[in-house]
């Protein structure tokens, strides 16, 4: 997995808790899981929004 080993991801997550502090991890989590459920769900749906602009009916009592 690109190069990484144990020690390699072990260093990562000591600096991402130095910048970020033990605080801010599980609002960090929380958000990249609800964004990474979202595009699932996303990929999952087969609807697709209308874009196209309606026409409005033709009156023609002038």
């Amino acid at each position: 997995m690109f190069g990484l080993g144990v020690p390699e991801l072990l260093i990562i997550c000591v600096i991402v808790v130095l910048l970020f502090g033990a605080g801010k991890l599980p609002q960090i989590g929380s958000g990249l899981g609800e964004g990474i459920r979202n595009f699932r769900k996303s990929m999952k749906d087969k609807n697709e929004v209308d874009v196209t602009p309606k026409q409005k009916p033709e009156n023609n009592d002038k």
